[in-house]
């Protein structure tokens, strides 16, 4: 059963290119769309912000908004990957309004 989220995330920014932000980014949209079991309908990119406290050394992060309709059941692997990826310093994942 697909249902609309909204993902919010903070890319890692330790270089001064956007290279590894638009990889980061992609990555997280193929988790979404893995197995055709969820569809990214938007990507809203806030770019490159302070962040209130430090997190793992980075003061600085790149806020990510995703809405996108992912399958429950392919919730926990999508948080799992979030989870163990270095480039996400942190992660939101909330069902949207209907």
């Amino acid at each position: 059963m697909k249902r609309n989220y909204e993902l919010a995330f903070v890319v890692r920014v330790d270089a001064p290119t956007d290279e590894g932000v638009n990889d980061a980014v992609n990555q997280v949209q193929a988790w979404v769309t893995a197995g055709e079991m969820g569809a990214v309908t938007k990507v809203d990119r806030w770019g490159r912000r302070k962040l209130a406290y430090e997190i793992n050394g980075q003061r600085e992060g790149y806020y990510v908004i995703m809405n996108a309709e992912i399958d429950t059941k392919n919730l926990p692997e999508l948080e799992r990957n979030l989870k163990l990826s270095n480039a996400i310093l942190r992660y939101l994942l909330i069902r949207a309004d209907e």
